[in-house]
């Protein structure tokens, strides 16, 4: 899959303010725009055998992050597969046209979510996790890839 950034599947009004709605677009809209954050915890619970980071990217000086993502060595995992993070990064900050830090971020989801304005697993339209690890099986590990 080729490599886009975030903000290209940006939600509507319409899928931000209905949750039917955004769960409906298709996979890489979801995890791009709305549950990132789902599918890089999912990605960090299914390869638990793995050093498995979270990291968000955030416009500089803002508070919150606008996209989560799981890392592995040197590379990172989002809605366009495993891809360099150098590379997610380069993508990222070229759409925006804005200069974008990486944040490394912990491993609690609940802190995260209430920290970030961010929905848990439970508060979507159906539970996201189940759908989030069936997209995260499309993509071969780096660490498989070898």
């Amino acid at each position: 899959m080729s490599l886009q950034a975030a903000g290209t599947f940006r939600r509507t009004p319409l899928e931000r303010s209905s949750q039917q709605v955004s769960w409906d677009r298709p996979d890489q809209a979801f995890f791009a725009a709305g549950a990132c954050h789902v599918l890089a915890w999912t990605c960090r619970a299914a390869y638990a055998d793995q050093p498995i980071g979270l990291c968000g990217m955030r416009f500089e000086g803002e508070p919150h992050v606008f996209h989560v993502y799981a890392t592995w060595a040197e590379w990172a995992l989002d809605h366009s597969g495993w891809h360099l993070e150098a590379d997610l990064l380069a993508a990222n900050r070229a759409y925006e046209a804005r200069s974008i830090e990486r944040v490394p971020l912990g491993p609690d989801l609940a802190t995260f979510c209430e920290e970030h304005y961010s929905r848990m697993p439970a508060q979507y339209w159906q539970d996201p996790v189940p759908r989030a690890r069936l997209y995260l099986d499309r993509f071969v590990p780096p660490w498989e890839a070898c």
